[in-house]
């Protein structure tokens, strides 16, 4: 008779919830230590239920599972506290943020570093940093954890080192190849902008600028092709 896998204790975040039965949960949940989990949270919609009000995304909470099934049963939720509510831009931030980890990050493979960069990115927007930035990093990180790291510092064609006064196209499933007088339908984008981008320093207006639309390229390009809600909803907004 095997043995059901119990984990107590561990710091997670919730990024997507939606009803499950009568009155329970379905409960996406970010973990340091084991990843994105999907747990059925029994009883949580119940009045008076001790896990009501606490599932709350974008707070770091205290949460206990158990189960060996693909959808876990959790026994414990909890909130660890000291993190400020996201409003505002931040809010929207906070949902791309989420959206970005639920299309792109596999069920149960863990990632520290991505978890740290997720929860620094919270923390910065609650604060009220400059959104642009913090996506785009975010953003970054999350493609080179998952194994889809774009090469930004070395021209895949010739191997050499990125200049920072050269021109380059940036070719999707490649990286950066150096530009010619032949024509593309890819945007130029400055050398320099490509190494700050290496260093993960989005301080520079340019570098932001073309980091937008390089970034945006990958992803869609990653997820199929399909639309990211999140990112419509922003994008209506900056329009307005």
């Amino acid at each position: 008779m095997s043995t059901r896998l119990r984990i107590d204790n561990q710091t997670g975040f919730l990024l997507h919830s939606y009803p499950w039965r009568e009155t329970s949960l379905i409960a996406e949940i970010f973990s340091r230590e084991y990843g994105r989990v999907p747990m059925a949270a029994k009883g949580a919609r119940r009045t008076g239920s001790t896990l009501r009000g606490v599932l709350m995304a974008f707070q770091p909470l205290d949460v206990s599972w158990t189960g060996k099934a693909e959808i876990k049963t959790l026994t414990h939720a909890s909130w660890q506290g000291g993190q400020a509510l996201l409003c505002g831009i931040g809010l929207l931030c906070g949902y791309y943020l989420n959206e970005l980890l639920l299309r792109l990050l596999p069920r149960e493979d863990a990632h520290p570093l991505l978890f740290d960069a997720y929860a620094e990115t919270l923390a910065r927007l609650a604060a009220g940093q400059a959104y642009e930035p913090l996506l785009r990093g975010f953003e970054l990180v999350l493609l080179r954890e998952i194994g889809y790291a774009p090469t930004l510092d070395c021209d895949v064609e010739t191997g050499e080192a990125v200049s920072a006064d050269g021109e380059y196209i940036f070719l999707t499933e490649r990286g950066p190849v150096e530009a010619d007088d032949a024509t593309s339908d890819l945007s130029l984008i400055p050398g320099r902008t490509l190494l700050a981008m290496a260093e993960g320093d989005f301080s520079a207006q340019e570098t932001l600028a073309h980091a937008k639309g390089l970034m945006r390229r990958l992803i869609q390009y990653h997820l199929g092709g399909q639309a990211l809600e999140s990112r419509r909803i922003l994008m209506e907004l900056q329009e307005l």
